[in-house]
């Protein structure tokens, strides 16, 4: 069968090519910490990844958590939840991704919005913008200001 059994990997070098780059698959390195603030600062210190995953029962620690860590996506207490929810963006910040996408966040994020203006040719109020000023530019100005 061409599974990946789901796998816990202990102890690994921080250096190994598992901790360089984004793992798609059921494979979930342990890197063991002494502080929530010492995890923040390993999850800052590498590259944005596409999502964070955080278990915790604490609401200061989620609050924390989440505006301290950058991540595409944050998801707490569940998995994969913000990829499958067509109503929330999904997408990476930096080399993880290149937006946000899914339904509405999607067509904003991938469309260009051109802006266009069009100026009437009459009446042709440029003779009151730019100078030299006509009397009657003048007299006009006076009026409306």
């Amino acid at each position: 069968a061409l599974t990946i059994q789901p796998t816990v990997v202990l102890d690994l070098d921080l250096d190994e090519p598992l901790m360089q780059q984004e793992i798609f698959g059921p494979i979930l390195p342990i890197v063991t910490v002494q502080s929530l603030d010492e995890a923040i600062d390993f999850v800052n210190a590498r590259p944005k990844p596409l999502a964070a995953y955080l278990f915790t029962k604490s609401k200061s620690v989620r609050e924390r958590v989440i505006k301290q860590v950058t991540a595409g996506g944050m998801v707490v207490n569940h998995l994969l939840f913000h990829f499958s929810t067509n109503k929330l963006p999904f997408g990476g910040v930096g080399p993880s991704g290149m937006g946000a996408y899914h339904g509405r966040f999607g067509f904003e994020e991938f469309s260009h919005r051109k802006s266009v203006l069009t100026k009437p040719t009459r009446p042709d109020i440029t003779a009151m913008i730019y100078p030299p000023y006509t009397e009657k530019a003048s007299k006009l100005a006076r009026k409306l200001f």
